[in-house]
C-alpha cells in the first residue's frame, strides 16, 4: 500500500479520506489496482480546483485516461451525488443541526460554456449564451441538489424540474421516513410555480421579494443563502465556466467542489 502523502493544496488530509473512505467499491476480483482511491481522487480535485486540464495533469497524478476513467465511472454510479448527500448530514450533525433539514433555498446561475456540448441555449435576460446551473441548498448553505440544463429554459421550469429531482431522490432514499423539508425560499422567477410545488411535492414555495424602493444592493432575506454558496462554488476554477460536454459531467463537478468544501468542514 502506498504511503498517504499530501503534494498539492488540493490534495485531501488523512482524516478527510477517512471520512469517505468506506464510500468507495471495494476491488473484490481482478487484479489489484496500480492507485490509491485516494491518490484519484486527489488527481479529480487538483482539475476541479485548479480548472486543469485532464491531459494537462501533472506526472504526479495517476495517469490521465486513469484519472478521468474513474471520474466517469464514479459519475455513472451517481458517487459524488451519494458521497455529497453523506457529507452534508455528517457536517449539519456537526453544527448541532438535525441531519434532514427542514428548509432549503433555490437559485440559478448563467454561466457560459465552451464550444460544443449538449443543451447550450441563450438566457434571454441575461444575454449569456450557455447553460444554467440550479442548485437547492439548505440553511447552512450546503448543497442539496444541481440541476444543468440550457440558458434558454426559464427560471420557473428549471426550478420545478430540479425540485422534482430533490423530491425523487427524498422519495426513493432510505432516509425518506425522516425527511422534514415542508419550506423553500426562492426569488421572484419562481413565482409561476408556487402551487404546482405544494400540489406535487407538499412543500411551500415562499417567495422573497425585492422591494419597490431599494436602491442598488439589498440584502435578502433567506436568499442571501444561496448566494453565498455561488461564492463558495466560485472558488473553483473549473466551475469559473461550464467546460465539460454533457450536463452529467457539469452537475458532477458542482458536487466535487461540494464536496471539497464539507470535508475542510466536517474535519476543523
Amino acid at each position: 500500500m502506498t504511503k498517504f502523502t499530501e503534494t498539492y493544496p488540493t490534495d485531501l488530509k488523512y482524516t478527510e479520506w477517512k471520512l469517505i473512505e468506506h464510500l468507495f467499491p471495494v476491488n473484490k476480483m481482478g487484479r489489484p489496482r496500480k492507485w490509491e482511491m485516494w491518490q484519484i481522487i486527489n488527481a479529480i480535485l487538483y482539475v476541479v480546483r485548479t480548472g486543469c486540464q485532464w491531459r494537462m495533469l501533472p506526472k504526479d497524478f495517476a495517469p490521465w485516461q486513469t484519472v478521468y476513467g474513474y471520474f466517469r465511472r464514479w459519475k455513472h454510479q451517481g458517487l459524488w451525488e451519494h458521497m455529497n448527500g453523506t457529507l452534508v448530514k455528517t457536517v449539519r450533525v456537526k453544527a448541532g443541526r438535525k441531519p434532514e433539514p427542514s428548509a432549503a433555498i433555490i437559485d440559478s446561475q448563467s454561466v457560459k460554456t465552451s464550444e460544443g456540448g449538449e443543451q447550450r441555449g441563450v438566457d434571454v435576460h441575461k444575454q449569456t449564451p450557455g447553460r444554467k446551473r440550479l442548485i437547492v441548498v439548505e440553511t447552512l448553505g450546503l448543497l442539496l441538489m444541481v440541476f444543468v440544463h440550457s440558458a434558454s429554459i426559464q427560471d420557473g421550469k428549471g426550478g420545478f424540474q430540479t425540485l422534482q429531482k430533490l423530491f425523487d431522490k427524498i422519495k426513493h432514499s432510505v432516509y425518506n421516513s425522516c425527511c422534514r423539508l415542508k419550506l423553500v425560499w426562492a426569488d421572484a422567477a419562481y413565482a409561476c410555480i408556487v402551487e404546482e410545488v405544494r400540489k406535487h411535492f407538499g412543500w411551500k414555495l415562499d417567495i422573497v421579494r425585492r422591494s419597490d424602493k431599494a436602491k442598488g444592493f439589498e440584502l435578502l432575506l433567506h436568499r442571501w443563502i444561496v448566494e453565498r454558496t455561488f461564492g463558495w462554488l466560485g472558488r473553483y476554477r473549473r466551475l469559473s465556466r461550464d467546460f465539460e460536454h454533457t450536463v452529467s459531467s457539469s452537475e458532477s463537478v458542482v458536487y466535487i467542489a461540494s464536496i471539497r468544501r464539507m470535508l475542510k468542514l466536517a474535519t476543523n
